[in-house]
């Protein structure tokens, strides 16, 4: 399943857009905190956006020059006040509740020229932001890019999830195979094209999530060993090209596990081996170089078994390097 192409291929100069297509202009900031914990096993995720937030994510973007509104938390029910459901899937309906009022979050932050900016939380919330930037381009006849940064493909469904927690489903409703009531927020499906969606730093993925990439028809899945063998650079740039091939531009959602644990200790998942501190900041640099973000979600930071903040700060310093803040 992974991509192993040559290496010698054309660099894009630096601090330009992608090719033929014009930068976007300056980001006007909202952002929407998804405090959703029901999709994991683990609890704490929920506290996510305030340990961002509490790490000066609004003043450290302004600090870019960049406007900046806090549009407060989405309505999230809480596990304590909920039955599971179904073992398969436990608490979907809920989840799918709280996806739906986020994708349609998303959607009126777009339409007033807002660049949504949403902290999770569990990864089962994409479902709803991905959702809702879909909805807003599709509205206008384009589609949209998706790169999905993380250790996991999060490509299970109830039927082949091994723990029926549906922070592992979302980017498989994303593409068409379900969970049902995911799948089908706004009323249709697949939210983006498999050849426009981009696996980038996975290191673990069950047995039937590799069946699963199949079935969606993805084929841009870079492992950790594409980075390792063939560099940072040489992958966003591919994995860039991809997601915004007869796009609109891209999301980007940003799993925090993707990082190693020893920068990134306060995850919901964490897993060895993940990128460093320099070159996660280098996959976000060149998503500013290319100027075609359309929205950008940072989930999975959970405060209870951080250290001192340190996953909510390196959150908030890859946001800023992904919105263009540079060493020079």
């Amino acid at each position: 399943m992974t991509k192993r192409k040559p290496s010698s291929i054309p660099v894009r100069r630096q601090g330009s857009p992608d090719a033929g297509v014009p930068a976007q202009p300056a980001h006007r900031i909202r952002i929407i905190g998804v405090p959703l914990d029901l999709g994991a096993s683990r609890r704490g995720v929920d506290m996510g956006p305030s340990a961002v937030r509490v790490a000066g994510l609004e003043a450290r973007l302004e600090a870019l020059g960049l406007p900046v509104t806090d549009g407060g938390n989405i309505r999230v029910k809480i596990a304590e006040t909920q039955a599971p459901g179904n073992k398969a899937a436990h608490y979907l309906k809920e989840i799918a509740e709280t996806c739906t009022r986020t994708a349609e979050a998303v959607v009126a932050s777009l339409e007033a020229g807002m660049t949504p900016l949403l902290l999770g939380g569990d990864h089962s919330l994409a479902a709803g932001s991905v959702s809702g930037v879909s909805e807003f381009y599709r509205r206008r006849g384009q589609k949209v890019g998706l790169l999905w940064i993380d250790a996991h493909s999060d490509i299970n469904t109830p039927e082949t999830s091994p723990s029926g927690n549906v922070h592992g489903m979302p980017l498989a409703a994303l593409l068409g195979l379900g969970p049902e009531p995911l799948k089908n927020i706004f009323g249709y499906a697949p939210k983006i094209a498999p050849e426009n969606a981009v696996l980038i730093g996975v290191r673990d993925i069950d047995a039937a999530e590799r069946e699963n990439l199949h079935r969606a028809g993805m084929t841009e899945v870079y492992t950790m060993r594409d980075i390792d063998e063939r560099g940072m650079r040489t992958v966003m740039e591919e994995a860039l090209r991809a997601a915004g091939r007869g796009t609109a531009g891209y999301h980007v959602s940003l799993d925090m596990d993707w990082i190693d644990p020893e920068e990134a200790p306060g995850v919901g998942t964490p897993v060895r081996g993940g990128a460093t501190y320099r070159e996660a900041h280098l996959a976000m640099e060149i998503v500013a170089d290319h100027g075609r973000l359309l929205s950008f979600e940072i989930v999975e930071v959970n405060p209870v078994i951080d250290e001192h903040n340190r996953t909510a700060d390196l959150a908030v310093q890859l946001a800023c390097s992904a919105f263009g803040k540079k060493i020079l």
